[in-house]
Parts: C-alpha cells; sequence; structure tokens
C-alpha cells in the first residue's frame, strides 16, 4: 500500500486533507494524451499538479452526475 501522500502547502489541495491513490489502466495513446493535457494545463496556468488532478477528477464526477 502507498504511503499516505499530504499536502503541506497553503494550496487549494492542502484544504483536502489525506490524498488517495488510485490507478487508472489506459490504451497508450489515451495515458499520453492524458499526460500531455495535464502538462499543458500546468504549465500554462502555473498550477500545481496535484490540484490539477483533482479538478479533472471533480468535473469528470459533475459531469456524469456522481
Amino acid at each position: 500500500m502507498p504511503e499516505d501522500l499530504s499536502l503541506a502547502g497553503d494550496g487549494p489541495c492542502a484544504a483536502q486533507g489525506e490524498l488517495r491513490e488510485i490507478r487508472l489502466l489506459l490504451p497508450e495513446d489515451l495515458a499520453r494524451a492524458y499526460q500531455r493535457c495535464t502538462w499543458m494545463i500546468i504549465h500554462e496556468t502555473g498550477r500545481d499538479q496535484l490540484e490539477v488532478m483533482a479538478e479533472m477528477v471533480r468535473d469528470f464526477l459533475v459531469k456524469n452526475g456522481c
């Protein structure tokens, strides 16, 4: 089991407390597209990687009514 990951910073993710790792198994082309997309968002906005990941998952869940 991976160690607990928590943020010590002051960013939006810091207020979320304990973070859990999830793993997605994707075809290679989708995995590359995901990595490229998150990289672009991080570098264009200067936001934290964990913040971008959380937002992408949150958007997916809202879009699908979860």
